[in-house]
């Protein structure tokens, strides 16, 4: 009897095993399957996440910020609209009506319904603002054709805005042309840069630089390309100490006399910044080897926005060109510079540090509806 139940005992405790080693492989198995699967989920998390605002509770829909509201309303006007993709777009150094000025205007509308749309889509979860993404977003990547043009590319921010907030939930079609076209668009960039000789001169140091530092960055981050990122802050770092004097004045100010281009050579380089700074990486702060900043250009531009000092529009601009958009009468080149032509700059340095939230709310309480949806909340 005793030999039975030691048998029996044996017999049990070998199915226990068997079956411990069982469920072990199986939880292996199951693990390296959910390991697989998320991949392709963390590799979307890697992205630069600009916008940092969650999806709004069906609650909180209902009582939307105005501005998110007038967002939401904006895009769903536009969900069947044709995409206006062009192989190619031409507005630098030309007058409305000029070349393909008015066409690429046109064009370029797609590519703010594109950053708002994903807006839409992030703040709402309604899946009818991604498929517009998807497909605006695969018509343009598959279309245009890169001229390495700053100024007349500079508004592919938007896109690379919305392909940063959707690119784990678009088909693999969509974000493989994406991911190849920003690929070519930021190495592109980075090649026509690095083949200048140094020190930079014209275009390589003034507002144009900006675009390409912003373009290169806002890209980088999105595609989470590590060399991508170091050339990133490398040509930042550079365009600093190049673009910005000690005192926080800008080469463009010094060419042109003007606060218009000031705001022109500013707004990118906090754009790029703040991409940054979802890497943990203090751009605004950044010291370049003569000493100075992007901060020391904000705070040298705070007083105009302030209205604490007023400047006398492009009075004695270098640049022809200037003189021609003043002859045109285009708004904004004679007479006094009005401040509110920097509100979206310091609404966006407020989300890099709280000491641009003042002169922000002097120019606008609110900021522009696509900043309240991005980044609803100020730095400290």
């Amino acid at each position: 009897m005793a030999r039975k139940v030691r048998l029996m005992q044996r017999r049990i405790n070998a199915t226990g095993v068997r079956s411990r080693r069982s469920a072990s492989a199986s939880l292996t198995t199951l693990l390296v399957a959910c390991g697989s699967l998320m991949l392709p989920l963390q590799q979307a998390r890697a992205a630069m996440n600009f916008c940092a605002a969650p999806a709004l509770q069906t609650s909180e829909r209902t009582n939307a910020d105005p501005g998110v509201k007038a967002l939401v309303a904006n895009v769903l006007a536009h969900l069947n609209d044709p995409a206006q993709a062009l192989p190619k777009l031409h507005t630098e150094g030309t007058l409305p009506h000029e070349g393909i000025y008015d066409q690429s205007v046109e064009a370029e509308k797609d590519l703010d319904l594109l950053r708002d749309a994903a807006l839409a889509w992030r703040a709402t979860s309604d899946d009818r603002f991604l498929r517009l993404v998807d497909r605006l977003l695969y018509a343009w990547v598959t279309t245009y054709q890169p001229n390495f043009n700053p100024i007349d590319e500079t508004r592919f921010e938007g896109l690379i805005l919305a392909y940063d907030m959707t690119a784990s939930a678009l088909p693999v079609k969509t974000r493989n042309a994406t991911m190849a076209f920003l690929t070519k668009f930021a190495n592109g960039y980075i090649a026509q840069i690095d083949a200048q000789p140094r020190p930079l001169k014209g275009t390589f140091r003034n507002n144009w630089q900006s675009h390409r530092v912003k373009l290169i960055a806002m890209a980088a981050f999105t595609l989470d390309n590590r060399k991508m990122i170091n050339a990133a802050q490398r040509l930042f770092v550079e365009h600093i100490g190049d673009n910005i004097a000690p005192d926080g004045s800008t080469i463009d100010f010094a060419e042109r006399d003007a606060l218009h281009y000031v705001t022109y050579d500013l707004q990118p380089l906090v754009t790029a910044a703040l991409a940054a700074r979802r890497h943990n990486r203090n751009w605004l702060n950044e010291k370049a080897p003569n000493g100075t900043t992007l901060a020391a250009a904000l705070d040298w531009l705070m007083p105009y926005a302030m209205g604490t000092k007023t400047h006398e529009e492009f009075a004695h601009s270098e640049v022809p060109f200037d003189a021609k958009r003043r002859e045109a009468g285009l708004p904004g080149f004679s007479g006094q510079w009005d401040p509110k032509n920097a509100t979206e700059l310091f609404h966006l340095a407020a989300r890099l540090d709280g000491r641009y939230t003042p002169v922000a709310l002097q120019l606008a309480p609110t900021p522009p509806a696509w900043l309240a949806v991005c980044l609803p909340l100020a730095a400290r």
